[in-house]
């Protein structure tokens, strides 16, 4: 199989597999889906899921959000963990929409980058998903099955993206990165993985796998 080959085949299978897509995230607006992908830094869509309502019960919005303290926030989002930094970076970045922005989440992902707690990963979902701009978000599930794939080196999520974008269609960008997300978690999981079970690396990707297997077992 060319290079060219396997990634047609990659996209051809998530297709079929996902021909409509979930948004793991639970929001209504870009805010709200700002918020929600801040809070899933090292934690679970189920886990932020279950404590967004309880959050936007009480601020679904820059304007009321700052009217709470970070403590009050930081009290409500304390089970998705990391809670000190995620509250100061939501009541944060809030005050900054409402001062700089009237309340609106720009859709440029450089001015996304500016706002506190916010990365490039963060900034490439919310302009992607809320604003179906092309992005192509790295997550560890990505970052795993590039590599499992022979896309890239899977020496850091910088270099996966640089070559997800090279290798993937723009226009499929945003359908692919949730689509291989989806596919990471059913098919091909950091713990408990199936090579047997997962179509697309054992076609594709069997090769890179072994060979790595081989090479850690030399180590030890």
């Amino acid at each position: 199989m060319t290079k060219s080959e396997k990634v047609n085949f990659v996209i051809d299978t998530l297709q079929e597999l996902y021909p409509t897509i979930p948004i793991p995230l639970d929001h209504k607006d870009p805010y709200t889906l700002l918020i929600a992908v801040l809070m899933s830094a090292q934690s679970t869509d189920v886990r932020v899921n279950k404590i967004t309502p309880l959050l936007f019960a009480k601020a679904d919005n820059p304007y009321e959000m700052i009217k709470l303290s970070v403590e009050e926030i930081r009290e409500i989002i304390k089970p998705v963990g990391l809670s000190p930094m995620k509250a100061k970076g939501i009541y944060g970045l809030s005050k900054m929409l409402v001062e700089k922005y009237n309340g609106v989440v720009p859709q440029e992902l450089e001015l996304l980058e500016e706002f506190p707690a916010v990365g490039h990963k963060t900034a490439s979902v919310v302009v992607s998903q809320a604003f179906g701009i092309p992005a192509f978000p790295v997550d560890t599930h990505i970052h795993r099955l590039m590599y499992r794939w022979g896309f890239t080196n899977g020496k850091n999520v910088v270099q996966t993206e640089k070559d997800a974008k090279r290798l993937f269609p723009k226009e499929l960008w945003n359908d692919l990165h949730l689509q291989i997300i989806w596919y990471g978690r059913e098919y091909s999981p950091a713990r408990g993985w199936d090579l047997e079970k997962d179509i697309i690396t054992n076609t594709i990707g069997r090769k890179t796998v072994l060979e790595n297997y081989y090479k850690t077992k030399k180590a030890r």
